[in-house]
């Protein structure tokens, strides 16, 4: 495998440290949409990449069945519950950790997955890692165009 440099890279620790110089210098993926790119951008921040977090967690036999029995009457399932704000924190926590390795100030446009499978719940977690830049594009100079408080 070659890279920019054009030396030879075989060590799976030298792939790493070259990718990581990639990091936050060009191209991106994202699923923003145009517009809102464009208010991430104006707001003074670069998206720097994709992130996500995903986990999958299961009621197991025993708890399936007790939530099944419990189920019978009215009420929440309590188990079941905790299950969905347990599995959507660690899913969330990863997607956060991923943003933290490259260097991101921030995440946006998350969205959640929810998917379930018999007793077997997966969430994944995916937003637009930004950073912020030093100066926001255009933005040297606020100025007021019309003054709301002026009868002329």
């Amino acid at each position: 495998m070659a890279f920019s440099n054009n030396v030879r890279i075989t060590d799976m620790k030298d792939v790493e440290q070259e990718i990581q110089s990639f990091e936050g210098q060009g191209p991106f993926t994202s699923d923003l949409s145009g517009q809102e790119f464009w208010l991430v951008v104006d707001k003074g921040y670069v998206p720097v990449g994709l992130v996500l977090g995903n986990s999958v967690f299961s009621m197991g036999v025993t708890g399936g069945l007790a939530t099944a029995f419990r189920g019978l009457v009215r009420g929440e399932l309590k188990e079941y519950t905790q299950l969905m704000y347990d599995a959507r924190e660690l899913a969330l926590t990863r997607m956060r950790k991923e943003a933290a390795r490259i260097g991101a100030d921030g995440i946006v446009g998350v969205k959640l997955e929810i998917t379930h499978h018999g007793d077997i719940m997966e969430v994944t977690a995916i937003g637009t890692a930004i950073k912020r830049e030093a100066t926001p594009p255009g933005h040297s100079h606020a100025q007021v165009v019309i003054n709301a408080g002026s009868n002329r």
